[in-house]
């Protein structure tokens, strides 16, 4: 049966990964693999909150509740980005996000509170607001406002670079080509 609790982190998780593809519409083949000099692709960046290849992200859940106070290990800076995924289009890597977080979403909504109260040891939390102590509800809370919404904020940043990037190169290409064809009747 589904809690309060439950029904709304899986309702996060789902606005997100909306977020996310809302911003990632119309976005082309050429600007998903352009990357910024330091930084990752559109791409990359569907890549990492996809998780590592063939696994994801649920298990970490799962862990909660398959054993007393397990020890997470998260590989943060990773893009996970296999070749498979750098053959695969935009618009699949996309889905294979959209499909990933889905899960989590429905295995999230049939939670209980006493699962949900579960607690992980993740070291990498430890200077975070909730601890390395987190609850399994604080978790899928951070997954959802600060993974997703963090890589949110980023692809728009990113997207938003490369889009001035392309306008300037369009504008130099048309001076370059107005000059041409000022100088070409002489």
């Amino acid at each position: 049966m589904e809690t309060v609790q439950a029904g709304q982190l899986s309702d996060l998780i789902r606005r997100k990964v909306s977020d996310l593809k809302e911003l990632c519409e119309g976005v082309d083949e050429e600007t998903a693999s352009l990357a910024l000099s330091g930084r990752w692709s559109p791409k990359e960046i569907v890549s990492h909150l996809c998780g590592p290849e063939g696994i994801g992200h649920l298990p970490t859940i799962h862990a909660f509740l398959d054993k007393d106070t397990p020890r997470l290990d998260i590989e943060v800076e990773n893009p996970f980005f296999s070749e498979d995924r750098a053959r695969m289009t935009f618009a699949e890597l996309l889905a294979k996000f959209e499909g990933e977080y889905n899960r989590m979403a429905e295995f999230v909504s049939g939670l209980s509170e006493e699962q949900l109260s579960r607690r992980a040891h993740i070291l990498i939390l430890k200077e975070a607001p909730m601890g390395e102590f987190p609850t399994l509800a604080e978790w899928i809370k951070a997954i959802g406002e600060y993974h997703l919404g963090w890589h949110t904020d980023h692809m728009r940043e990113i997207l938003a670079a490369l889009r001035a990037g392309s306008a300037i190169r369009r504008e130099h290409v048309s001076r370059e080509e107005a000059h041409a064809a000022s100088h070409s009747g002489l």
